[in-house]
């Protein structure tokens, strides 16, 4: 089935990310970090089909290498919370071969990325399907945030540019300073670039649907600006479906899972507004009154001419039930005009559409805290190792325990850089990150009841 994925995220040091390390993971790699002095060690991931690094010309030909590209960019930001690289996840086309799909990816990124003088790291992934699943290729792309000069040297991300008042002079500050705006270099940042590339790439693969003679087509804009009236769903990843593939439940396919039934629910409600809304216009025909009838009025005027053509008592008093029926429902319900009823499915809809903000902004939420959770584990399993590390005092058995604990070091120092924003006089709040979870969980599942007690009422 044709999927349009277009992610992009920026991988920062504010957030405990090495670029080093990231470009390990998504290329299969073991690669040294000169900025962390710490190893990344990725040659056993077994899902990637290929990557290559494009550079644009007047880049240095040396930055062909991963390692020493990656390096570069490390030792150009010096900042703590420095931004280093835009990181794209892009899905691929099953609809495609493999090569097509990597001929694809790379005609795409020179087009729209090294054209621009931007540096791409690429890689795409293939990860194995899991029994009665689809595949899910995709690659991921990584490019420097810092502009690279025509004489290949790392260039500025910002540049200055001064206030002026009505006579062209600059405009000073209370501490006598030239006020000015930082003006981004390059626009690769700017939500119209990135609209433009989610275009181009649905464009090409448009154009490849077609020339295979596929029918099927993809779509860049979201469903709100498509005019569907629709959930997206999150996406899952191989770890995720692996783990429940095991049987083990995860937050994101529950939330999946919601998401399909409501977008059911959604669709069935609006067949049925539109059902409601087709019979009232055809009611509204037939009325000349100069004031709107009552909904007891038309359901009488209904029931009259059902009669007419009804050729037995029992159809005319089977007419009769339905009557009754439908009164009795108006009544409890205090439906009393055809405004009443008009506005009544809009007011459901009104709340299925609370709900669905209210489930995507809780989910998100608790996708933060499984993340903060889980580096906090890393963390809490990694302390004692770390401590043991730091009081041995020879330099050989030191380097035989760091080899030894190699994994749980890593993550730890990974959650360590992570965590190091939430630490309160030397503690985590993991207590309250749980409660705050079980709490977000529970208010979810009593979401979840209202939308389906609001699929009953409409």
């Amino acid at each position: 089935m044709a999927l349009f994925h277009f992610h992009v995220t920026q991988i920062k040091r504010s957030a405990g990310q090495s670029v080093v390390a990231s470009a390990a993971y998504r290329a299969g790699e073991k690669l040294h970090s000169e900025y962390y002095g710490e190893i990344s060690d990725y040659t056993r991931k077994g899902d990637v089909i290929c990557s290559e690094i494009l550079l644009p010309s007047h880049a240095p030909p040396e930055y062909a290498d991963r390692e020493t590209l990656w390096n570069a960019v490390e030792k150009a930001e010096r900042g703590k919370k420095a931004q280093l690289a835009y990181s794209f996840d892009i899905a691929l086309q099953n609809e495609f071969s493999m090569q097509e799909n990597i001929d694809l990816a790379r005609r795409f990124l020179l087009d729209n990325f090294v054209s621009r003088g931007m540096v791409v790291d690429f890689a795409v992934h293939s990860p194995d399907k899991e029994d009665g699943g689809i595949s899910n290729p995709h690659f991921h792309v990584m490019c420097p945030i810092r502009p690279i000069e025509s004489d290949g040297r790392w260039g500025n991300k910002q540049r200055r540019e001064y206030v002026l008042d009505e006579h062209g002079e600059r405009i000073l500050d209370e501490a006598d300073n030239y006020m000015f705006n930082a003006v981004p270099t390059t626009d690769w940042g700017s939500p119209e670039t990135l609209e433009h590339w989610r275009q181009a790439w649905a464009d090409l693969c448009n154009a490849k649907f077609a020339e295979k003679g596929l029918d099927c087509r993809i779509d860049h804009r979201s469903y709100a600006r498509q005019g569907i009236e629709q959930i997206p769903t999150v996406h899952e990843g191989p770890s995720v479906r692996a783990m429940e593939a095991k049987g083990i439940r995860t937050d994101k396919v529950d939330f999946n899972r919601w998401v399909c039934k409501t977008n059911a629910m959604l669709r069935e409600a609006k067949e049925k507004i539109n059902a409601l809304i087709r019979w009232l216009k055809d009611v509204k025909a037939e009325l000349e009154k100069p004031q709107p009838p009552t909904l007891n009025d038309l359901l009488a005027l209904h029931c009259a001419n059902r009669n007419k053509g009804a050729y037995s008592n029992k159809a005319k008093n089977a007419n009769l039930q339905r009557y009754a029926e439908a009164f009795s429902f108006l009544q409890s319900k205090d439906l009393h005009t055809v405004d009443d009823l008009e506005n009544t499915p809009h007011a459901l809809q009104n709340k299925i559409d609370t709900l669905k903000k209210s489930a995507s902004a809780k989910q998100s939420r608790i996708k933060e805290l499984d993340e903060l959770l889980r580096m906090a584990q890393y963390y809490v399993d990694g302390k004692p190792v770390a401590d043991k590390l730091g009081s041995i005092r020879f330099e050989k058995s030191r380097q035989k325990y760091k080899s030894e604990h190699d994994d749980t070091l890593r993550t730890f120092y990974m959650a360590e850089r992570k965590l190091k924003p939430y630490f309160k006089d030397g503690k985590l709040p993991i207590t309250a990150w749980c409660r705050e979870r079980d709490r977000l969980e529970q208010e979810r599942q009593q979401t979840q009841l209202h939308s389906r007690k609001n699929e009953i009422e409409l």
